[in-house]
């Protein structure tokens, strides 16, 4: 059993930038990012959509059940969140970094080419996977879809678990590739989105990863080197 690496009995507002609990203001980029997206979707009103479709989309079978690992990217994302902000701070900045970037450069594309699919079915089976996909459609929009944001945040929790202190044996390691396939495949068999949309947040995710994982840890190790000359 890992210990935790911050006491956060000891904090208060007044400690927020101090080193032991700075880490925390990455945390400020969620309301951030809500109200961007709240923007592109609701504020910023457009004329035109680009559908985004291909042959393969009409290949794939709609499947209600696929709405379990879905919904499960939001268990998967906080859990991560509170899992590193607790054992693992320096994951925890890599991980909020990933985020920051992907989900930023995504919400610029979705401003500057406005897109949406138009492959949702008729849903005529009454099950209570059914009636949850019915639900999800009811209040989430079909518009700005590429790159698939579900993809992006579950791949972010995806180089969280495998790197964290803690998850390095394989059971771990193949329970988040596991998840990682089963949530990017829920996106296009519930029709929430092309094939398209998930293979243009796989490369933005190897973009990212580049960044995030050899960038920037490259970056400040240069630092420490000049530091300690």
């Amino acid at each position: 059993m890992i210990s935790p690496q911050v006491d956060y009995r000891k904090f208060r507002f007044s400690k927020l930038t101090s080193p032991e609990f700075s880490h925390l203001l990455l945390l400020l980029f969620w309301p951030i990012y809500g109200f961007m997206f709240l923007a592109v979707e609701r504020l910023i009103p457009r004329a035109y959509y680009t559908p985004i479709w291909c042959a393969f989309d009409d290949m794939i079978p709609f499947c209600e059940l696929f709405i379990i690992p879905y919904w499960a990217w939001f268990v998967f994302l906080v859990g991560m969140t509170v899992y590193l902000g607790i054992y693992d701070i320096e994951n925890f900045k890599s991980y909020m970094y990933f985020i920051i970037i992907s989900y930023s450069v995504t919400i610029l594309i979705y401003l500057v080419f406005p897109n949406c699919q138009l492959l949702r079915p008729e849903i005529t089976r009454d099950n209570i996977f059914a009636q949850a996909v019915r639900g999800l459609y009811s209040f989430d929009t079909n518009t700005n879809v590429c790159p698939s944001i579900h993809v992006l945040g579950m791949a972010a929790a995806f180089f969280g678990g495998i790197f964290a202190r803690g998850m390095q044996s394989l059971p771990w390691r193949i329970f988040w590739a596991v998840s990682l396939v089963l949530v990017s495949f829920s996106t296009v068999f519930l029709k929430q989105h092309s094939i398209i949309d998930v293979l243009c947040a796989a490369l933005l995710c190897a973009v990212t990863y580049i960044i995030v994982y050899k960038i920037i840890p490259n970056i400040k190790k240069e630092g420490k080197d000049k530091t300690n000359e």
